[in-house]
């Protein structure tokens, strides 16, 4: 089992449930066909670097899991016959982006648990 990471843009014409929706059918796809979702991240609405279909922003997901490398192809063709989804990017990580993407997680996971207090104090 390998450890892959996908981010996908959604449309921005979606609203909050809809966007939720889209992502929940992409987890259970993930879990239906034997993967263990690590992490997930919703990035919010965020402006596209480039327009993409006439549009200049859009919904940014990541999800981290392990899984089969056949996985992938199944994930894919979900991508590119879902039209809520503008773009996507799946890729495997090696050891060291693993270690990196856990060292980033609990850094969140400390700076979520902090009081606002104590982040203003070391601003």
């Amino acid at each position: 089992m390998n450890r892959y990471e996908t981010v996908f843009i959604l449309t921005p014409v979606l609203s909050d449930e809809q966007m939720k929706e889209a992502v929940g059918k992409f987890k259970a796809l993930l879990e239906e066909n034997g993967a263990k979702i690590v992490n997930e991240e919703e990035w919010g609405l965020r402006k596209l670097a480039y327009p993409i279909q006439k549009k200049s922003t859009g919904f940014y997901c990541l999800l981290e899991f392990e899984g089969a490398p056949t996985l992938v192809k199944k994930l894919d063709i979900a991508f590119r016959r879902d039209e809520r989804v503008i773009r996507f990017l799946t890729f495997r990580l090696d050891k060291y982006a693993i270690e990196y993407a856990d060292k980033r997680r609990t850094l969140r996971a400390n700076k979520a648990k902090e009081t606002p207090a104590e982040a203003a104090a070391e601003a």
